[in-house]
């Protein structure tokens, strides 16, 4: 019986069917400078790849451990391409998680979600309307870039200092809002996300927050840079995407800051910081729309159980209540969750704002009404006074439009009373 047992464990595994193991012989034990305990490992080929999620383990079998002899051949098989080795193992998409590296595409849970179902690079660029070559050498992270692909420039911050922008180039521009339009725009977001999401506005973000007693304030440090490329590709993988594509699309959609050296009369762009989603780039806000929406789900959760309301508009997190007696729990609680998502508060930028002084989220005023405060439509009022008597040049004429346009979809009452003493 033991050797009918051993021989069908033998076919088994023959055919591909048993477990299958990956050797680890080069786990060594420096301390003692004995071989450790452990020198294979076993690789998971079915099941869920996080507990409790949908999102099933797939393998490509040509990167499991004695693949070409798990299939019946006359000959010797060709594994891969040799352009396909050299691009799985380079410096872009390599990585020291083997579980990660052999994952393949779960098409199932990508057709649950609406994602476009892309297997391979030369999927994803014939998705894109690009070559192979083409498609690699706009997601290939270089340590001496040549020519950027990015335009970096600095704008003033309204609180000080300066804000970095990345503005991509005509061609990577491109490629990046067909990425836009045909996955980030379709990715899941939490209910509360208002900012980059269609159909919300700082409108709808403030209208839960009106005639509250106390509205409380957070802003999230770093909120673009935080998401780095190694988060993005593990979204897009937890989505459904095999290693190879998520990695491709995360090294698209992601960029380094770079400095400007000068080395042999040659010009370099060398990356000083890691991969993020750059401000400038069609794909970052909805990347990070979609890789918070646990954090989103968790301080809905908080607020409801604590009484409160919660929205967030790009990093902007806005909580309001008729009790300020739970604003300190409040407060102690969403940082704890915020820092476990992987994210930081700013505590510069920390508000508790109760009835009787101004209360704005995102520069719209939620004391009694939706709108702008009481002096800032003086100003406004004040300014189309001047303009009536005094005149003003257009780039004038068209700011001050502009500003009654805004407040005329926060509210249009407000808006009309100034436009008729205009």
């Amino acid at each position: 019986m033991n050797v009918l047992a051993q021989a069908w464990q033998w076919l088994r595994r023959l055919l591909g069917f048993g477990p299958v193991e990956r050797e680890v012989l080069r786990l060594q034990d420096t301390s003692g400078g004995r071989a450790a305990d452990v020198t294979k490992e076993l690789v998971r080929m079915e099941g869920p790849l996080v507990p409790h999620h949908r999102r099933l383990i797939v393998r490509d079998k040509r990167l499991l451990p004695d693949a070409a002899r798990r299939t019946f051949s006359l000959g010797r098989k060709k594994v891969m391409a040799a352009g396909e080795a050299r691009r799985l193992f380079a410096g872009t998409l390599r990585t020291k998680n083997r579980e990660l590296r052999t994952l393949a595409t779960d098409e199932a849970q990508l057709e649950r979600l609406g994602l476009p179902c892309w297997r391979s690079e030369e999927e994803l660029a014939a998705g894109l309307s690009l070559t192979v070559k083409q498609l690699r050498h706009l997601s290939t992270h270089r340590l001496r870039e040549k020519v950027s692909h990015y335009l970096a420039f600095s704008i003033p911050r309204r609180s000080g200092g300066e804000r970095v922008i990345h503005a991509p180039k005509k061609r990577l521009k491109r490629v990046l809002r067909q990425v836009n339009a045909l996955l980030v725009s379709k990715l899941p977001v939490h209910p509360a996300a208002h900012g980059f999401v269609k159909g919300r506005s700082v409108k709808t973000n403030a209208e839960p927050h009106v005639g509250r007693a106390v509205v409380v304030k957070l802003d999230l440090k770093d909120f673009f840079p935080t998401v780095t490329f190694a988060r993005v590709r593990g979204l897009l993988i937890a989505l459904g995407y095999g290693y190879p594509v998520a990695a491709t699309l995360a090294a698209l959609c992601t960029e380094a800051e770079r400095q400007r050296v000068e080395l042999e009369g040659e010009v370099f762009h060398v990356p000083i910081g890691p991969r993020v989603c750059v401000q400038g780039a069609p794909t970052s806000p909805g990347l990070c729309n979609a890789m918070v929406k646990r954090m989103d789900a968790r301080l809905t959760g908080l607020a409801k159980k604590l009484g409160f309301t919660y929205s967030r508009y790009a990093d902007d997190l806005a909580f309001s209540s008729d009790d300020p007696g739970q604003v300190p729990v409040l407060i102690n609680r969403a940082t704890r969750i915020i820092h476990t998502e992987g994210f930081t508060v700013n505590g510069e930028k920390t508000r508790v704002m109760r009835q009787g002084t101004g209360q704005r989220i995102a520069g719209v005023t939620v004391n009694s009404v939706l709108g702008l405060s009481r002096r800032q439509r003086r100003q406004l009022r004040a300014e189309a006074h001047h303009q009536r008597t005094k005149g003003a040049t257009p780039e004038q004429q068209a700011a001050l439009t502009g500003r009654l346009a805004w407040l005329s979809m926060l509210n249009p009452a407000q808006a009309a009373k100034l436009k008729t003493r205009r």
